[in-house]
């Protein structure tokens, strides 16, 4: 055994075009490490519906050069098999480790198997290349990145040509190509051939965002900004000056791409302390809000002003800007279908039954939503937006901070606040209170353990609320394809509990809501919220044996 793991190294070491993964997986086999050798030869990184994402590091099992050209191979051989020969693949990448590196190999492999490839001039936000390949009529696009992922990881999204991430069953023929991939001896990878753009494209995406806002809108808010030391800053910055807003006051330590992210634990705003920076920012420059991107500025947290709570200053949940960015739209007049997925408020669909609106539910992720016939805005809780489906088919945190601005400058002329528009959507359709249960694990037998105890033993009642009905959504439903989740209606409130698709968490999704006559039953109404969301955490974490 242990020898079959050394030569599986050695073969693997043979074909590794990159000396720093060299260096570490010879130094590995010298050592006799058969302990780290044998998570890394496990067996190979999956490739889904959400392309390839894992730490860095030598062997099948992390994301490395020779990992991505077996996947860039496999791509390019799925392509070529629809019919897709010569056809164009746009490819951006972030600021992270490698990130340059596995975008360059993808253009090669591109390149030698007969399709043209066009890498973006620079690192940028995900949603300049979700752009990208509808306006440059791709046939495919390429993003190497991980997102909000810890600094040790790198990822790789694929997007076809209608702009939009893969879904079944394109994900698995894509990874059966991969699968199929022989020797990398025998994958081409010319110098040269493909074609690194110019910033004409990001001209073209900049210009494209002042369709987000209405031609005569206020534009007076005041924003602090943090890019959490991704690729944001200089696309909002430019995006807002263009539309006229007050420049940004940005959160120093964060505005530039650092990809060891000295400043946070885990780069994504919702993590505890992430935000700290900004607030503290924000107590010297006092603006109307806070507005943050994750690394790859496809996500958009919003923070308010808030004298209620420790530090002046609250992040709203993504659910509170999904329903104030629907509000906006339909006192904007708009007309279209809005879409969410199954984990998100079902505030949603209650602002679009009211403004005679259509709406859709999807399974998690924008790679469903932006599917949705007739999308005019879809929102996710997870703090993604796509406020402009027909520039970019996914969520956009540029876009969505625009919008954000927007409406909250608005507000800002009528003597309002982002907050109070809360409160009217709280009286209109009741008080919609949501909360999360997140699990993150080192072992992934604990969440499919948690997944089956749930489904042989569903719970009855949670915080006191009776379990009308228990679905597995597995199964698929009437409206819904299968997924790895179970779906609880109660009482006056709904449960969503599904393993994470892109980090080792088991996630459930939690609803409340609780009817308001008038705004002095408000400070009742989220009192009453919080305890049924705190009631309903503890139970569900009983049942699930977490």
């Amino acid at each position: 055994m242990q020898h079959d793991l050394i030569a599986q190294a050695r073969t693997w070491l043979a074909e590794d075009p990159d000396p720093e993964t060299r260096d570490e997986l010879g130094a590995l086999i010298d050592a006799g490490d058969t302990d780290e050798l044998a998570a890394r030869f496990a067996g190979t990184l999956q490739f889904g519906t959400a392309g390839l994402r894992g730490e860095l590091g030598a062997g099948p099992m992390r994301m490395n050069r020779s990992v991505v050209i077996r996947a860039a191979a496999g791509l390019a051989a799925y392509l070529k098999a629809q019919g897709q020969e010569g056809g164009l693949v746009v490819i951006g990448y972030d600021a992270r480790y490698k990130s340059a590196d596995f975008a360059r190999d993808t253009a090669a492999v591109m390149t030698g198997a007969g399709l043209r490839a066009a890498v973006l001039p620079r690192p940028l936000p995900t949603p300049v290349l979700a752009y990208a390949i509808r306006h440059l009529g791709a046939v495919a696009g390429v993003e190497v990145t991980a997102s909000h992922n810890p600094p040790r990881d790198n990822g790789y999204k694929v997007y076809l040509g209608d702009g939009s991430q893969i879904v079944p069953p394109a994900d698995g023929e894509i990874a059966a190509a991969i699968a199929a991939v022989g020797p990398l001896a025998n994958v081409a990878r010319p110098e040269d051939g493909w074609e690194t753009l110019g910033e004409e494209v990001l001209a073209a995406y900049l210009a494209r965002t002042d369709a987000v806002l209405a031609a005569d809108s206020p534009r007076t808010a005041r924003t602090v900004y943090t890019a959490m030391h991704g690729v944001g800053t200089s696309v909002l910055t430019a995006a807002f000056a263009r539309a006229g807003f007050p420049e940004p006051v940005l959160v120093t330590e964060q505005a530039e791409p650092d990809p060891a992210f000295p400043t946070v634990a885990f780069p994504n705003p919702e993590e505890p302390g992430a935000m700290d920076l900004a607030f503290a920012t924000a107590r010297r420059a006092a603006p109307d809000l806070i507005i943050a991107n994750d690394p790859d500025a496809d996500r958009c947290a919003v923070a308010v002003p808030d004298t209620s709570v420790e530090g002046g200053w609250r992040m709203l949940r993504g659910d509170e800007v999904g329903a104030l960015l629907a509000a906006h739209l339909v006192e904007r007049g708009v007309s279209g279908v809005f879409a969410e997925s199954i984990v998100s408020s079902s505030l949603l669909g209650r602002i679009a039954e009211k403004a005679g609106l259509g709406y859709e539910e999807t399974l998690t992720g924008f790679k469903w939503i932006a599917r949705v016939d007739g999308l005019r805005y879809g929102y996710e809780e997870a703090l993604g937006y796509c406020v402009d489906p027909e520039g970019v088919r996914d969520k956009d945190g540029i876009t969505a901070a625009l919008l954000v601005a927007e409406l909250a400058s608005v507000l800002k002329e009528q003597g309002r606040t982002l907050l109070d528009l809360l409160d009217d959507l709280a009286l209109a359709h009741g008080l919609h209170a949501t909360d999360q249960l997140s699990v993150r694990v080192e072992d992934l037998s604990v969440i499919a353990d948690a997944m089956a105890r749930l489904r042989e033993q569903p719970p009855t009642a949670l915080a006191g609320l009776a379990v009308t009905s228990a679905e597995d959504l597995s199964r698929g439903t009437d409206r819904l394809p299968p997924t790895d989740g179970l779906r609880y209606q109660l009482e006056g409130a709904r449960v969503i509990v599904r393993p994470s698709g892109t980090e080792p968490k088991l996630k459930c999704y939690l609803e409340v809501v609780v009817p308001v006559a008038d705004a002095a039953g408000l400070p009742a109404a989220r009192a009453r919220g919080a305890e049924l969301l705190a009631g309903i955490k503890r139970d569900l974490a009983t049942a699930a044996g977490i």
